[in-house]
């Protein structure tokens, strides 16, 4: 018989015991897929979006840059001169400005935001012949006058909004109050901005500050002109203006000039650093999971070629070589993994659509009509399931081929290797102790970037040397587990523990599969909360403030309308205004670092205490002094009293007096530069000077309540605003820590259901092979209910086995991460021991829910034909 005809013979006569194995494959191919198809689809989202909004040939000021906000809460400008010299180019139909910015919030007449919640921008602008590329007013018209607006349709969806409706824009320059007069639609898919458009002179006075001023110039190419070549034609005619405008001693005005393309790709390019972010760390996971399938396929298969010792025994009798019997169990694997994979790649398209609809439901609007599937993605996700899946069938492959002739005369399904071999539980041993020496490494290390990199090689190393030595550690672990947990079961008990303890290896193998998912879940629970409580801490120690203001939007400065609302609030001792002003600092030896100086009052030195390694905190805000951090200060060999050479963006270049050198050993501020906000007012223009971007406040003694009171109802007219105590500012921060962490717990989840098939598949499997031992069992006395609870026990042991190490191991690697965080700053090691319980115990369920199936069909064997079983 020919080794492909054996091959199909076998997994078609085994397919039930297969089907575990292929849900793995499955699975892991599914995330794979429906990764990439998600983001893929991403990205032809935006790429229609970006394509259909922007013209042929677009002109911008210099340091402009799409889908970005302003420092100052406006966005650079152009003259509209600019508009004519620009219609005159040789190759231009026509050219119109356009006003745009991202420094907006919009809200309804119930002061509730319009903006989206899924960190999309909100925009505002001028209606113009371009969004006539993207959009189309289905409803009423465009706005006319200074109390009309204009919104998207999908915005007027998710709100309920409808013409007639008022809305109130909140801009840098004041309010615009308006009613809906139109509702125009994309007539591409809207991945959750909200778009707001005025008539263009309240769009030029709102959002710029003055009329006869635009954001960009959109041109129009004539017919059978190029945009590259339009592009060149407006450069040359505008290079040729500077020179006209250096010549009569004018200020010279930057420009930026793109085509369709190039003003796409850079839109693009921002874009792509989140999807990327969500890609990998998909990916990611998606790759925990192909591990854990790994150890699935691996048992599946050990457990399968045991089983049919006779059999291949008696095909080497007949004749067959070992290398037939070796690819026989490869083919075996092939088919595993084509079947596993294609199913997969369906349902990673399904998965796609499946976060479409959710990602539509939180707001983020991805659209079906773009469902993008690359001829790759099923290509690389057929080659991932086939390859891990004939790569972890090798080893049982291997061990079939060196199956005797001399094998036929044994029971089928005795084991060959009771316990690990002595060169394993060597190399594991040796691979354990490296991993637990990388860890130490990491944890003494002085830098976190090298430390990080040692501690990555530290978790691979302890990882891999507990999946090697994990039989040997089966039968200290289990023993000791049993004499708590099962001895209380009596002779039922006592058989779990034996079935556990009687393959080591296979033991070992499938509660690594466990292992692993729970060590992840572990590492970051104590990162997680080391983060919080260390943060808490730093809070309690360093911030004396009472409360802190921030506009709570993506990094968004304050408005200056909420700064003076705020600084005229009753019952506060002081309030504590602060920018970050983009600055080169350049040291007396030459030594430069871009950053963003901290300006603010001098009563941020009351507000956040921070330690000093020389000079006088306080002095850093005199006239024309600074403070640098202790890293810098190293490194530049500074010392106070030098001077520094600061250039600030936008503004003049001044030489500040290093006033005082603070600690960075902190998690707040960690290196950052103060000055004093009369200082930088003194070498920045008013128009280029930043906004706010957060205030700290100090109530008068016994009024912290009703200062808070009052601080809330001075912020009200702004929605997105937001007045934090510390303990809210406490809570805060536990929530985004609790959320990062829950998402990263549900693709972990993944892997996890993985391992639990695992412990499906071995029990299911390990029945099959002690058919005719429970049949004897039962003949002599042993009840159904009994070897039901038996086999419950040993799937609960096993499981625990694998929660055990994966918990310790975890806790150890994230108690080295902690270290290395204490590098910036956070320095509490924080074991969340409920979560880590809670885990452990959650295991045990887990492992009683495995074993429903294995334990049922087992009670259901008829016992005479199980005692007559070969």
């Amino acid at each position: 018989m020919s080794v492909m005809k054996t091959s199909m013979r076998n997994f078609f006569a085994h397919k039930g015991r297969m089907a575990l194995s292929a849900i793995a494959v499955m699975l892991s191919v599914a995330f794979v897929t429906g990764t990439l198809v998600f983001t893929d689809t991403m990205g032809t989202t935006f790429d229609k979006l970006f394509a259909a909004t922007s013209s042929d040939v677009t002109v911008s000021a210099a340091g402009d840059e799409p889908d970005e906000m302003s420092r100052t809460g406006r966005p650079d400008s152009l003259p509209a001169s600019l508009v004519k010299e620009v219609a005159a180019v040789e190759g231009a139909k026509s050219a119109e400005g356009a006003v745009s910015s991202m420094d907006v919030t919009v809200v309804d007449r119930d002061n509730e935001n319009m903006g989206s919640s899924t960190g999309a921008p909100t925009i505002a602008g001028n209606w113009t012949r371009n969004d006539l590329r993207s959009m189309e007013i289905t409803s009423g018209h465009a706005p006319r006058g200074p109390a009309q607006v204009m919104v998207d349709a999908d915005t007027a969806d998710k709100h309920g909004l409808k013409l007639g409706d008022e809305l109130r824009t909140i801009t840098v320059g004041g309010d615009i109050t308006a009613r809906i007069v139109g509702i125009a639609s994309f007539k591409v898919t809207n991945p959750g901005a909200a778009v707001v458009f005025f008539d263009t002179a309240t769009a030029q006075r709102g959002l710029l500050g003055a009329t006869g001023r635009y954001t960009q110039v959109n041109v129009t190419a004539e017919a059978g002109v190029s945009d590259t070549r339009l592009k060149r034609n407006v450069t040359s005619a505008l290079a040729a203006l500077k020179a006209e405008q250096g010549a009569k001693g004018a200020q010279e005005t930057a420009y930026k000039v793109r085509t369709q393309q190039e003003t796409a790709d850079a839109s693009r390019s921002d874009v792509d650093e989140f999807m990327n972010v969500i890609k990998y760390g998909m990916l990611g996971f998606a790759g925990i999971a192909f591990l854990v399938g790994v150890f699935l396929i691996i048992n599946t298969f050990s457990m399968l070629v045991a089983q049919r010792t006779r059999e291949i025994g008696l095909m080497r009798a007949v004749g067959s070589s070992r290398g037939q019997v070796n690819r026989s169990v490869l083919v075996e694997a092939t088919l595993l993994g084509v079947l596993g994979s294609l199913v997969g790649v369906g349902a990673g398209v399904g998965l796609a659509v499946g976060l479409m609809k959710l990602m539509s439901a939180v707001g983020m609007e991805l659209s079906t009509r773009d469902l993008t599937v690359r001829w790759t993605t099923p290509a690389i996700g057929m080659l991932l399931g086939i390859v891990v899946t004939v790569l972890a069938s090798y080893l049982p492959a291997r061990r079939a081929g060196k199956v005797s002739p001399m094998a036929a005369l044994r029971d089928a399904g005795t084991p060959a290797d009771g316990r690990a071999g002595l060169l394993r539980g060597l190399v594991g041993l040796v691979l354990t102790g490296a991993g637990a020496f990388a860890l130490y490494l990491a944890a003494t290390a002085d830098q976190a970037k090298q430390g990080s990199l040692v501690l990555g090689v530290g978790i691979v190393l302890s990882l891999i040397g507990f999946v090697v030595i994990g039989p040997l550690l089966a039968g200290g672990v289990v023993r000791v587990l049993s004499a708590v947990l099962l001895r209380a079961f009596g002779p039922v008990g006592r058989m779990a523990e034996r079935n556990a303890l009687r393959n080591p290896r296979r033991t070992g193998a499938t509660g690594a599969a466990l292992m692993i998912g729970l060590a992840l879940v572990a590492c970051l629970s104590v990162v997680g909360s080391s983060m919080v409580t260390s943060a808490t801490a730093e809070l309690d120690k360093s911030v004396g403030a009472d409360f802190i203001v921030t506009a709570g939007n993506g990094g968004k400065p304050l408005n200056p309308a909420t700064v003076e609302a705020i600084e005229g609030v009753d019952g506060l001792a002081h309030v504590t205004r602060m920018k970050e002003t983009p600055a080169k600092v350049t040291a007396p030896d030459g030594t430069s670092e871009s950053e963003s100086l901290l300006a603010a009052e001098p009563t941020y030195a009351e507000d956040l205490r921070r330690e000093t390694v020389s000079g006088d905190l306080a002095a850093a805000y005199g006239a024309d002094a600074m403070s640098v951090g202790s890293e810098f200060a190293e490194k530049a060999g500074l010392k106070v009293g030098d001077t520094l050479t600061v250039a600030f963006d936008g503004g003049r270049t001044a030489k500040l007096r290093l006033a005082a050198i603070t600690s960075d050993d902190t998690g707040l501020d960690q290196g950052a530069m103060y000055t004093n906000l009369t200082t930088v007012e003194r070498y920045v223009p008013a128009e280029r000077l930043p906004l706010d971007t957060a205030l700290l406040a100090k109530a008068d003694e016994g009024g912290k309540d009703e200062a808070y009171a009052a601080l809330k109802t001075a912020v009200a007219k702004d929605p997105t605003v937001q007045v934090m105590d510390q303990t809210d500012y406490k809570e805060a921060l536990q929530d985004q820590v609790g959320q990062l962490l829950n998402m990263v717990y549900g693709l972990l989840a993944l892997a996890i259901v993985v391992a639990i098939l695992g412990v499906v598949n071995t029990l299911a499997l390990s029945v099959v092979e002690r058919t005719r031992e429970i049949g004897l069992m039962r003949a002599i006395g042993l009840s159904r209910r009994q070897l039901r609870r038996m086999i419950r026990l040993e799937s609960v042991v096993i499981a625990l086995f694998g929660a055990l190490l994966g918990l310790g191991l975890g806790m150890g690697w994230g108690a080295t991460a902690q270290r290395l965080l204490a590098l910036e700053g956070l320095e509490v090691l924080d074991i969340p021991w409920p979560t880590i319980i809670g885990v452990f115990v959650g295991s045990a369920f887990v492992g009683l829910l495995a074993a429903l199936v294995p334990a049922f069909r087992a009670g259901r064997m008829n016992v005479l034909n199980a005692i007559a079983t070969d």
